[in-house]
């Protein structure tokens, strides 16, 4: 039987016990991430239906939008549940041609962690990855230096890491208490690659060490990279389920490791109600052999 709850930053004084299934944000925004999304209401109604459906982790970032999506958060869900972990994301920004780009030195991560704080009317933030992003010309350190600082200040409860490779985690983990890990990962992409949203992805290499130090890993792109691929085993099985061939892969990433968190995106109410009965699957072990 797969684990229905995860808990964030297990080792601190403040430790977050959530239903183990979340929502990213990024598909509710405009084409090329960027502005209002086409079908607004629905984007509106799918963050309410998270609450409904029992969905306790929302993950987000200023850069998605313009802001878009903190907005949206906001608009649709203000005040929140006392149960409901807003995660965002920080270390980048956009320029007007869409581009994606380091926002990584210690007064810009101050300034986008008040900007989520104001747009999404917070006195602190749950929980705030730093996203690594190519092309920075600030040392990891340091940032991660910032980022330690901005929570003894009470900005944010716990802080994590996003898009790292595996001596990035262990430097960060060597500075302080890191809560989560977010990085690409999928039945069909599990390993770091080039990708268009800044730079290289960096993948599942890290899972390894999350799962040996009890991180919840928090993988992106699950679906993206995995669904055009197109996989036979993925489909035999999602056959013998009368389930979705995203729904198969939802469901192996709750079989794979106790420690991940999914938080599959979409602007489909359709396909989010077909992402959240994933949580149903029971994939046996020779069914997660097969697929492996």
């Amino acid at each position: 039987m797969i684990a229905k709850e995860i808990t964030i930053a297990g080792s601190s004084k403040n430790p977050l016990m959530i239903n183990r299934f979340g929502y990213g944000t990024m598909r509710l925004t405009g084409e090329g991430i960027w502005g209002e999304p086409k079908n607004r209401p629905e984007a509106l109604q799918i963050l309410k239906s998270c609450i409904t459906s029992g969905i306790q982790f929302i993950d987000t970032a200023d850069y998605y939008g313009d802001d878009i999506t903190n907005r949206l958060i906001a608009e649709a869900l203000y005040p929140y549940p006392s149960n409901l972990i807003i995660c965002t994301k920080v270390g980048c920004t956009r320029k007007p041609d869409r581009s994606w780009i380091p926002f990584n030195r210690p007064e810009q991560l101050r300034i986008s962690i008040e900007r989520n704080l104001r747009t999404l009317k917070l006195e602190q933030i749950a929980l705030v990855h730093f996203r690594v992003l190519s092309g920075g010309n600030v040392p990891f350190k340091e940032s991660m230096e910032a980022m330690f600082q901005l929570q003894k200040e009470g900005k944010l409860l716990h802080l994590g890491v996003s898009n790292v490779s595996t001596d990035e985690l262990d430097t960060a983990m060597s500075m302080g208490t890191i809560a989560t890990v977010e990085n690409m990962y999928g039945h069909g992409q599990r390993l770091s690659l080039n990708s268009p949203y800044g730079g290289e992805s960096r993948g599942g290499e890290v899972l390894e060490t999350c799962e040996k130090n009890s991180i919840p890993f928090i993988p992106y792109f699950s679906l993206v990279q995995s669904m055009p691929k197109k996989d036979d085993r993925i489909a035999t099985i999602a056959k013998k389920y009368n389930a979705t061939e995203a729904q198969i892969n939802l469901a192996w990433l709750l079989h794979r490791s106790p420690w991940i968190l999914p938080i599959p995106g979409t602007s489909s109410q359709k396909h989010f109600a077909e992402n959240i009965k994933a949580t149903e699957i029971e994939l046996s072990e020779e069914e997660m052999i097969f697929l492996d």
